[in-house]
């Protein structure tokens, strides 16, 4: 026997114990239990009066003082399915008030953290962010100096929504305020200071801060627990990876950042991405090789990194699986030497 027989051998009991047996109260009683059960297993409230209409025929219930009765069983078994549909409505409204305030946050958030690629003499740049979601935990931003120096961060909130959001315009004002006053370190310790204090505890953020030289061709960078940058270089046609120590911004605000320095000669380039690209899932859920990321690379190293990062943007995105999908960003910046 199915468990929809056992449903309909249940209904059937109730209806005899109400129409022959006089034990209304307990009928009924047992019509909320037989709601759950149905409503669970998505029966439609047609398919229940059709039940009903099929057990009349099959207790052979004609008279219609008895019919008349019945309805009470079927009245008080439907009952639940309006407090489901009211229920299934009210949450539909509350999503749609949700969905508007995340098309508002999407909309500030775009604006806010809106960067200017800048165009420079021996220094080509290109980056791309793309959020999972409406909104966006990733963020990248550049600041020229104009005094041969340039400033740029790749960060990660490890968080979702409308709080990563904020998070993260919380950063970039605090990045384009300090401006060249400060060196990756101390950037990183004063964003931390910021991040501590006014953001949630349960939310912290990693971050990969650059300074580069163009007149030297040097980088200096420091890392808040961010994924390890890489370089390639082209003379050898090799990657290297460079990290240095530092923990996630807002844990403590006496943390300390390492910096470190490196050199890019012409056509080396650098590359800093989020987790979204390191730790993509593919079609048959396992992760993506670093290996197949770097081959992208090297192929289009002819290109501008504008190109690279929207060829490889395009190819993960044809091999992601479509139900685990994360924020991604991926900025690569090119000495070309001229």
């Amino acid at each position: 026997m199915t468990y929809v027989d056992e449903l309909a051998n249940e209904y059937k009991d109730i209806m005899s114990k109400y129409l022959f047996d006089q034990k209304q109260d307990e009928a009924l009683e047992m019509c909320h239990t037989f709601s759950d059960k149905v409503i669970q297993i998505d029966t439609s409230p047609e398919e229940i009066v059709t039940l009903h209409m099929d057990l009349l025929d099959d207790l052979r219930v004609t008279d219609g003082d008895k019919i008349r009765q019945s309805l009470h069983i079927v009245q008080e078994v439907l009952i639940a399915f309006g407090f489901t549909y009211r229920d299934y409505k009210a949450m539909l409204a509350k999503i749609e008030v949700h969905d508007k305030e995340l098309d508002v946050a999407s909309s500030l958030q775009e604006t806010m953290l809106k960067t200017t690629i800048p165009v420079l003499d021996g220094l080509e740049i290109g980056a791309i962010s793309v959020p999972a979601s409406k909104v966006s935990g990733d963020y990248f931003n550049i600041i020229n100096h104009r005094n041969n120096l340039l400033s740029f961060g790749v960060a990660d909130v490890i968080g979702k929504g409308i709080p990563a959001a904020i998070a993260m315009s919380m950063i970039k004002f605090s990045m384009d305020f300090q401006g060249a006053t400060k060196n990756p370190s101390e950037g990183l310790k004063s964003l931390n200071r910021v991040v501590e204090r006014n953001v949630n505890q349960n939310m912290f953020i990693t971050m990969f801060y650059g300074l580069y030289n163009i007149e030297t061709d040097t980088l200096h960078f420091s890392s808040a627990g961010h994924e390890p940058g890489l370089i390639y270089r082209n003379d050898t046609n090799e990657f290297e990876e460079i990290d240095a120590k530092g923990i996630v911004l807002g844990v403590t605000d006496s943390a300390e950042y390492e910096q470190r320095q490196v050199k890019l000669h012409k056509d080396d380039m650098l590359i800093v991405c989020t987790d979204g690209v390191t730790e993509l899932r593919k079609h048959d859920d396992t992760f993506i090789d670093l290996d197949d990321i770097k081959d992208m690379i090297v192929d289009t190293k002819e290109h501008h990194p504008q190109d690279i990062v929207q060829y490889v943007y395009e190819s993960l995105t044809r091999m992601q699986h479509t139900q685990k999908k994360d924020d991604l960003t991926l900025f690569i910046l090119k000495n070309t030497g001229e």
